[in-house]
C-alpha cells in the first residue's frame, strides 16, 4: 500500500470519527437536561403544596371544590407537559442515535441538509439583525440610496450603517453560494441564479424609501423560496428514508440469522470506530467547557488544580460523557499495559485485554456508584476512589502478564539473565507500590468500606506476586539440581493452595463489604446484579473448581499408596527410566500390571485418567495382600504381560 493511500485512508477515517460526534454532542444535551424532566427537583411540587393546604380546608364548601377542580387541571397539565417534553427528547435522542450509525455517505447527505437549512435560518438572522439596525439608524423620509446618490457618505459612516450594510451583504453572498452548492434539490440553471437575489432582497430594499413594516417583513418573504425547498427535498426524500432504515433492519436481522447477535455488535462496533468516536467526542466536550471557564474565570497557576477539578466533574456528568471518558481510560490503560509488554519483553497479546477489561470495570464502577446523579463535590471524590480501585485492578492485570513469564523462564532453564531481572523488578513494583498506597491511604482517610476494598485488592496482588515467586524460586532451584525431586510437586501445590485460599478469603470479604455498601450506604439494582456475580463465578464457582481439585488430589494421592513400593533390588534389577517423565527412577511404585514409575509422575497421570500409561490396564485395583498370588509386591500371574508391555 502507497503512502498516498495510507494518507487518504486516514484522513477518510478522521473524516468518519468527526461525522459522528455531533450527534454525541445532541445525545449528551438531553441526557444533561434529564430527556425533558427536571432533575434534583420535583416539577409537581407547586401542585403537591396546594394538595396539602387544600386538606386542610372544608371540603363541604363549594369554593375549596372549585380550588380542588382548578388545581386537578393545574397538575394534569403540568403532567402532560412532562410527558410532551420526555417524548420529544426521547424522539431526538433517537433520531440522533440512529443518525450515529448510519453510512458515511448517508451522514454526508444528512449533514448537507443540515447546512441547507441553518443556511437559510441564519441568513434569515442576518437580515433581520440589518433590518433592524438601519430602521433604527435612519430618520424618517431619507434612505440609504438618497445619500448614496448625493455621496454624503458622512451620515453612512458615522451611525455605522453602512458598515453593517456592507457586512450583510457579504455574508448573504457566501450564504447564498453554500446553500446553492450543499442543497439537496433539483439544481437548474435559472434557480441557481435566484438565490442570489433571494438572498440579498431585504439588503437590496433597504435601500429604497420603504415603510417600516415592508423592510420589517421582507426577510420573511426572502426565506420562503429556501424554505420551499427544503422542505420539498424533505418530502421528496422521505420515501428514501424508509427505504434506507427498512434495509439496514433487514441486513441487521439476517446478519444475525446467519452468524448471531454478538457477531452483528462486533462488525458494527468495528465499522463505527465507537471508541476513537468516545475519545474524540469526550475530548471536544472538554475542550469546550475548558474555554467556557477560561472566559468566566480565567486561568493562573493557582487556579490549574481547580480548573482540572471542575472539568473533571462536568466530564463525568452524563451517561455519554462517562461513555467518553471510560474510552480514554481504556485507551491510556491499553498503553500501560503494552508498556509493562516492553519492559518483559513479551509476545503474547494480553496487553490488548486490558484496555477492554478496564473499561468494562471503569463504566461498571461508574453506574453502580451513580456517578452521574452526585453532587459535584461528591462526584469529584467518588471518580477518584474510582480511579483508586481501576489502578488497582491494574496490578492485577500486570500480575497476569509476569506470572506466565517467570514459570516459562524458569521451567525452561532460560539463561538469559536481563529477561529474568526485567521481571523480578516488575514483582518488586507489584509488592512495593500496593504497599506505599496502602500507607499512604490509610495514613490519610479514615476507615471505610471504600478503603477496605482497595486494602483488599492491595494485599490480594501482593498475596499473588509473593506466591508466584515462591514457584519460580522452586523451579529454578530444580532446574539446578542433578536428581529428579520428588517432593516438588507437593511443595507447588501447597504453595498454589495457600494462594488460592487467600485469594477465596478476600473474595467472601469482598462479598460482605458490598452487601454492608448495599444495605447501609448505597444500594441500587446494578450493584446488586454485581454483588451476584460475584458471590457466582468468585465464590461458588472458584469454591467447586478448588474442592474438585482437592479431591482429585487426594484420591490419587490414596490410590497411588495403595500400589507396592518398589524396593532397591527391584529398581537395580529392573535398571529403567520412568516411562512418564524419562527421568532415573530411585524411588518408584509398581502397578497391578507390574510397570515402574515415579509416585509423583502416576499421581499425575491420574488426574487425567485411571489406567496404565504402557498397558492401559487398571492402575489402582489390587489384589489383596493376603491373596497368595502378591508375592513380595509382585504379580506373577501377569509378570509376562508386563514384560512383553516394556
Amino acid at each position: 500500500m502507497s503512502l498516498q493511500t495510507k494518507l487518504l485512508n486516514l484522513v477518510l477515517n478522521l473524516v468518519d470519527v468527526l461525522l459522528r460526534v455531533p450527534p454525541l454532542f445532541i445525545i449528551d444535551e438531553l441526557f444533561r437536561i434529564g430527556l425533558g424532566i427536571p432533575i434534583g427537583q420535583n416539577p409537581l411540587s407547586e401542585s403537591n403544596d396546594t394538595f396539602i393546604t387544600i386538606d386542610s380546608v372544608d371540603f363541604e364548601s363549594g369554593l375549596s371544590n372549585a380550588i380542588l377542580t382548578q388545581n386537578d387541571i393545574q397538575f394534569y397539565k403540568i403532567l402532560l407537559i412532562l410527558i410532551g417534553k420526555f417524548v420529544i427528547a426521547s424522539c431526538c435522542c433517537l433520531a440522533a442515535l440512529c443518525t450515529f450509525m448510519l453510512l458515511r455517505e448517508h451522514l454526508l447527505i444528512v449533514y448537507m441538509y443540515l447546512i441547507s437549512v441553518g443556511v437559510v435560518f441564519v441568513s434569515y438572522w442576518g437580515n433581520v439583525t440589518t433590518v433592524k439596525a438601519i430602521l433604527g439608524s435612519v430618520q424618517d423620509g431619507q434612505s440609504i440610496l438618497e445619500e448614496l446618490l448625493s455621496f454624503n457618505f458622512d451620515n453612512l459612516t458615522k451611525n455605522g450603517v453602512g458598515m453593517i450594510l456592507f457586512e450583510n451583504y457579504i455574508a448573504q453572498i457566501i450564504l447564498s453560494c453554500v446553500f446553492s452548492y450543499v442543497h439537496l434539490g433539483p439544481k437548474y440553471p435559472i434557480l441557481q441564479k435566484i438565490w442570489p437575489i433571494t438572498f440579498l432582497a431585504p439588503s437590496f430594499l433597504c435601500l429604497l424609501p420603504l415603510s417600516p413594516s415592508l423592510l420589517n417583513h421582507s426577510p420573511v418573504f426572502a426565506a420562503v423560496l429556501p424554505l420551499a425547498m427544503v422542505k420539498f427535498i424533505l418530502w421528496s426524500s422521505a420515501f428514501t428514508i424508509i427505504q434506507t432504515v427498512y434495509g439496514g433492519y433487514l441486513h441487521a436481522r439476517n446478519f444475525i440469522s446467519n452468524f448471531g447477535l454478538s457477531a452483528l455488535m462486533e462488525t458494527e462496533w468495528m465499522r463505527l470506530n465507537v471508541p476513537c468516536v468516545l475519545r474524540t467526542f469526550w475530548i471536544l466536550r472538554l475542550a469546550e467547557h475548558a474555554l467556557a471557564l477560561h472566559h468566566q474565570v480565567g486561568f493562573d497557576l493557582g487556579s490549574i488544580f481547580t480548573a482540572c477539578k471542575a472539568l473533571l466533574i462536568s466530564g463525568c456528568e452524563t451517561l455519554t460523557a462517562v461513555l467518553g471518558m471510560t474510552s480514554l481510560v481504556s485507551y491510556l490503560c491499553h498503553y500501560i499495559g503494552s508498556f509493562f509488554q516492553w519492559v518483559l519483553l513479551a509476545e503474547d497479546e494480553e496487553d490488548k485485554s486490558i484496555g477492554t477489561v478496564s473499561a468494562i470495570l471503569f463504566y461498571i464502577l461508574a453506574l453502580q456508584t451513580g456517578l452521574t446523579g452526585l453532587d459535584p463535590e461528591k462526584r469529584f471524590i467518588r471518580l477518584c476512589r474510582n480511579f483508586c480501585l481501576l489502578f488497582t485492578a491494574l496490578l492485577h492485570f500486570i500480575h497476569n502478564i509476569v506470572n506466565p513469564l517467570l514459570m516459562s523462564l524458569s521451567a525452561s532453564h532460560n539463561p538469559s539473565l536481563h529477561r529474568h531481572v526485567r521481571a523480578l523488578l516488575v514483582c518488586g513494583f507489584l509488592i512495593v507500590y500496593p504497599v506505599s498506597l496502602l500507607g499512604y491511604l490509610w495514613a490519610h482517610h479514615p476507615m471505610s468500606t471504600w478503603l477496605l476494598a482497595v486494602s483488599a485488592f492491595s494485599v490480594e496482588v501482593i498475596v499473588k506476586v509473593i506466591v508466584s515467586l515462591l514457584i519460580y524460586s522452586l523451579f529454578l532451584l530444580d532446574a539446578y539440581r542433578s536428581t529428579f525431586w520428588e517432593k516438588l510437586d507437593d511443595y507447588v501445590y501447597y504453595i498454589k493452595a495457600f494462594g488460592n485460599t487467600v485469594e477465596f478469603c478476600f473474595g467472601i470479604f469482598l462479598f460482605f463489604n458490598g452487601a454492608w455498601i448495599l444495605l447501609f450506604e448505597s444500594g441500587g439494582a446494578i450493584r446488586a446484579g454485581m454483588m451476584g456475580v460475584h458471590a457466582y463465578f468468585n465464590i461458588w464457582c472458584e469454591a467447586r473448581a478448588g474442592w474438585s481439585v482437592f479431591m482429585k488430589r487426594r484420591t490419587a494421592v490414596n490410590k497411588i499408596e495403595s500400589l507396592p513400593e518398589a524396593s532397591e533390588a527391584q529398581l537395580a534389577s529392573h535398571e529403567d527410566v520412568c516411562a512418564i517423565c524419562y527421568q532415573e527412577m530411585r524411588a518408584a511404585k509398581i502397578t497391578r500390571c507390574n510397570h515402574y514409575f515415579h509416585g509423583v509422575c502416576l499421581r499425575k497421570w491420574l488426574y487425567v485418567q485411571d489406567r496404565c500409561p504402557l498397558c492401559h490396564d487398571i492402575l489402582y485395583k489390587i489384589e489383596s495382600e493376603n491373596d497368595p498370588k502378591v508375592i513380595d509386591g509382585h504379580f506373577p500371574r501377569q509378570e509376562e504381560e508386563g514384560e512383553m508391555a516394556r
